[in-house]
């Protein structure tokens, strides 16, 4: 897997593509939503990783570093 940092920043920036939360960053997907993936199973590859990475980050109440991250590089790319 890629850098630490650079998996949260592609986390930060991830939309989900597809489904009832389409187009939605994956950090503000609803917690029940992530729960429910979670005792589903998470898709296969790259966007399960990312899903797994966002029940952890919530489950700890660390969310606030992603959105951090967020802000961060999009006013650095201004």
């Amino acid at each position: 897997m890629q850098d630490q940092r650079e998996v949260l920043k592609t986390l930060a920036h991830t939309k989900m593509p597809f489904g009832k939360y389409k187009g939605c960053y994956l950090i503000d997907l609803p917690e029940q939503y992530i729960v429910w993936y979670h005792a589903k199973g998470f898709p296969k590859g790259k966007m399960g990783e990312l899903l797994s990475l966002v029940y952890e980050l919530k489950l700890n109440g660390l969310e606030y570093l992603i959105h951090q991250i967020k802000k961060d590089t999009t006013q650095n790319s201004i």
